[in-house]
């Protein structure tokens, strides 16, 4: 009997919206944060495991990001 082939799927092919190299799977990749955002946004809300997996991993933001989620962070703790 023939056993069928397992693939992995990536989701929905773009034309040019993810960056990819021929370099080992280590290297970085560059895509909008807009892409990104919800779908880390739906991983967390569903306390999904894998995020603890990369919990040490460094990323890298524009300092003008940087400065609007440090403002966000002080405006959203809560009041005394």
């Amino acid at each position: 009997m023939h056993q069928p082939k397992l693939r992995i799927y990536c989701g929905p092919q773009q034309e040019g919206s993810v960056v990819r190299s021929n370099k080992p799977a280590r290297d970085a990749v560059t895509l909008p944060l807009g892409e990104v955002f919800p779908l880390l946004a739906d991983a967390v809300r569903n306390q999904r495991t894998w995020l603890s997996d990369f919990e040490d991993e460094e990323i890298t933001i524009p300092s003008d990001l940087y400065e609007v989620i440090l403002a966000y962070q002080h405006y959203r703790r809560p009041s005394a």
